[in-house]
């Protein structure tokens, strides 16, 4: 097996030329004999015993041929590529120039290759450094979710339904007197003022009393999913069961040793101010990191191969995929609720693949351009922090992380922090606002929950028809496994 020619034939394109010798072809050919030799059928022969020659008589003589090029080709195509020194970032389209059993088999092989980078600029790009601060409000709102978290349902008696209550209510929808499917519940519970449902749904149910049945009518948005509903007039009956509302704890001493193991709610808000300015200064540093990014790929050069960018879209839609998964859904189920389809899914993505390609690109340049290689002792080192975060004996990690892989990320880490260094950083003025008071907490006792932190239980949607119409996220970076609200 042997690389005859390589080419460039266009930007980002090269043509190889391989031939693979009489012998190694005729191997591969007497191996897909002894593979499918058992599944063909010849008169005067046992199932499994024809002679090679007989079936080539009987069928043509290239019926193994398919079969021992498929054998023959990865490591004839692995082989050429690392001759001619180029980085393949697509499939392959492969020609059959000729075969013949004395001469060999010869290949033409069409590859789009990695991109040429040109960084006209990568040292001393000037970026600005958002300044922060921990203000009271932050803290507020902060108790705020750690009261919600502590918060009870208290089930209401003696008044009407309003906004913020939860109310168990069964309803049956109907258009023109016709009931439609998915227009019926029982013992749903809603949150008022939420906009889970189609405008109006929500406030009609505003002022009613538990046991009371009433009617409710509302109109159906244009753009609603559910192709025989749209924009059409319905009438809900509805059966009020229950309301309830939560009753949030008081802010003192007691509720911080509830919710932390503080023991005064001084010590707490001290802990919330520190967690909540470390939160703000790792966000304030990753913005400034991507504004250093942003302006490297803004002034770099490079025809970007449209392939590079579709099998980007490909690991974030399947990433996509595997977290819709974990929550019990999947992508097929996500866009049949969103009303959407594949094809203008991946479109929200595509503005974003493009940019974390480029910024890939530019990272790999720089690796190149100032020699960046990864020690042993960093790549023992990450591969111990990998098998520490996915509670795997480190020796395992290596079968699936390949230390080419590892070594790679390191050096594009070592790369950000090297154009880091490099830049020019000044740090942005501070937003005019009251400083809450930082007061040092208790050494012994274990930090509240950080800015941030996702709730547990996060409610799943339950699919019905009254619920609105899922908006498409734009920003590729948004994407996350849950339906979004109509904006």
């Amino acid at each position: 097996m042997s690389l005859t020619s390589a080419k460039k034939t266009e930007n980002n394109t090269y043509e190889l030329e391989l031939t693979v010798d009489a012998a190694a072809f005729e191997a591969a050919v007497n191996k897909a004999y002894r593979k499918n030799v058992g599944r063909i059928n010849v008169p005067g022969f046992r199932k499994g015993k024809a002679p090679k020659s007989i079936i080539e008589k009987m069928y043509g003589a290239d019926v193994f041929y398919d079969d021992a090029l498929n054998d023959v080709f990865p490591a004839a195509y692995e082989e050429a590529v690392k001759e001619s020194g180029i980085e393949p970032v697509d499939r392959p389209d492969v020609e059959v120039v000729s075969v013949d059993k004395e001469a060999g088999v010869q290949l033409k092989v069409s590859v789009t290759v990695k991109p040429e980078v040109t960084l006209k600029n990568y040292k001393g790009v000037e970026v600005e450094k958002k300044a922060v601060e921990v203000t009271e409000e932050d803290i507020t709102r902060e108790l705020g979710r750690l009261q919600e978290r502590g918060a009870r349902l208290v089930t209401v008696d003696d008044r009407a339904a309003q906004n913020g209550d939860i109310v168990d209510i069964d309803f049956e929808g109907s258009v023109d007197g016709v009931n439609f499917e998915g227009g019926k519940a029982e013992h749903y519970e809603l949150t008022l003022g939420s906009g889970s449902f189609i405008p109006g749904f929500e406030d009609q149910v505003v002022g009613h009393s538990t046991g009371e049945e009433f009617d409710i009518h509302v109109s159906f948005p244009e753009d609603y999913q559910a192709e025989e509903l749209k924009g059409k007039n319905a009438t809900f009956h509805i059966k009020l069961h229950e309301i309830k509302y939560r009753e949030l704890p008081a802010l003192d001493d007691e509720f911080a040793k509830d919710v932390s193991e503080f023991d005064t709610l001084e010590e707490l808000k001290a802990d919330l101010s520190k967690h909540i300015l470390e939160a703000k200064e790792h966000q304030a540093e990753e913005e400034m990191e991507n504004a250093i990014l942003d302006k490297i790929v803004e002034e770099m050069e490079v025809d970007l191969p449209r392939c590079m960018i579709e099998h980007r879209i490909d690991e974030i839609v399947q990433d996509f995929n595997y977290r819709l998964q974990s929550q019990g859904m999947n992508l097929d189920m996500y866009l049949k609720y969103t009303g959407s389809n594949l094809s203008v899914f991946r479109k929200t993505f595509e503005i974003s693949a493009e940019h974390q390609v480029k910024v890939r690109l530019a990272l790999e340049k720089i690796v190149e351009l100032e020699k960046l290689e990864a020690t042993e002792a960093e790549l023992e080192e990450k591969y111990a922090e990998m098998a520490k975060q996915y509670g795997i004996e480190a020796e395992k990690i290596k079968n699936f992380a390949p230390e080419e892989d590892v070594s790679r990320d390191i050096c594009m880490n070592k790369a950000v922090d090297l154009v880091k260094a490099e830049a020019k950083i000044t740090e942005g003025d501070k937003k005019p606002a009251k400083k809450a008071a930082a007061k040092k907490p208790a050494a012994k006792k274990t930090a509240a929950k950080k800015e941030g932190e996702a709730e547990e239980g996060e409610a799943k949607p339950k699919k019905t028809t009254t619920r609105k119409t899922a908006a498409k996220k734009d920003k590729a970076e948004e994407a996350k496994a849950e339906p979004a609200k109509e904006e």
